[in-house]
């Protein structure tokens, strides 16, 4: 038997697919930022004196590497309300998770941009009297970010497809969407083949506006 494709089902809910990529970005892009505050904190503690505290931030980066994240998303979603006596909807149970995950990749990448900044930096900050919060905040952290650009491109977009993991839990993103569509209409290949070159294209716009950022801010 021929399967012949009709994208009609596809276009009229078509509405799904597209508040799905806007709530899609939206979740990348705010898991992101809460993810780059707990990166830059955690590596900042871990460059700093004591021993046991970078054992804490090694042990946190280690334990969130080496669990899937769809298994995080499950623990997030189901395990810590029903332990903790509380609940969350499951777009901030999504967000919360993300940005764990993502704040433990943002440990490594800001620890080693902490580490590549050239020691003669510092020490001019020193010479021309800068306290140690005045370096931080006008030489270190400026000079990191320029440095680990190329990183933090590629942990950006990588981010931004694992939204499509929230669709385990309900979230009305992408994917979610293209579900939803796929079981009410049984049109598997028209509506797979709309959303693939909507990731596409989607994370070739972001790779390339991050990729401007790259240029216009990179150390030559």
């Amino acid at each position: 038997m021929l399967y012949h494709l009709n994208f009609g089902y596809v276009w009229t809910h078509f509405d799904k697919l597209a508040w799905g990529l806007l709530l899609s970005l939206e979740l990348a892009f705010v898991s992101i930022l809460i993810g780059m505050v707990i990166g830059l904190a955690l590596a900042l503690v871990y460059t700093g004196r004591g021993a046991l505290l970078r054992g804490i931030v090694a042990g946190y980066v280690e334990f969130i590497r080496n669990i899937p994240l769809l298994l995080l998303v499950y623990l997030v979603f189901y395990g810590v309300p029903s332990v903790g006596g509380f609940a969350y909807d499951a777009t901030t149970s999504f967000v919360l998770t993300l940005s764990v995950y993502s704040g433990a990749y943002m440990v490594e990448v800001f620890r080693s941009g902490l580490a590549a900044i050239p020691k003669g930096l510092t020490d001019a900050g020193k010479a021309i009297g800068l306290t140690a919060w005045q370096r931080l905040v006008h030489i270190r952290i400026p000079t990191m970010f320029r440095i680990v650009l190329p990183a933090l491109s590629n942990a950006y977009v990588s981010l931004f497809k694992d939204t499509s993991l929230a669709s385990v839990i309900a979230v009305p993103e992408l994917t979610y969407g293209a579900q939803w569509i796929k079981t009410n209409s049984f049109r598997i290949i028209e509506v797979w083949a709309v959303v693939t070159p909507m990731y596409l294209v989607t994370g070739y716009a972001l790779l390339f506006a991050l990729r401007q950022l790259e240029r216009r801010f990179s150390i030559r």
